[in-house]
């Protein structure tokens, strides 16, 4: 399943996706992300899986967008950590 964390607006969709089936709940993007919006929780089939914290959802953009590795304009630092790349941006 898909999880859409973040808002639309007139300037377009921001949203941080988390792919749950392929979340194997490792934690690594939570101990990397410098803002700490990221937590690991159990899910509807007692499985650890990631989420965005519940405060920052409609701030996403503002909290992440500058969020990338040192010379790396596509990624960010949570989605390069992630093995089984069940983490996504939509910006």
């Amino acid at each position: 399943m898909l999880a859409n964390y973040g808002y639309a607006d007139g300037l377009g969709e921001f949203y941080l996706v988390i792919d749950t089936d392929k979340c194997n709940g490792c934690g690594d993007c939570v101990k990397s992300c410098p803002k700490g919006i990221l937590e690991i929780f159990i899910d509807d089939y007692d499985e650890e899986v990631m989420k965005v914290k519940d405060g920052p959802s409609k701030q996403i953009f503002y909290i992440c967008g500058n969020c990338t590795p040192p010379g790396n304009e596509v990624r960010y630092i949570c989605e390069d950590v992630c093995d089984s790349k069940a983490i996504s941006h939509s910006w």
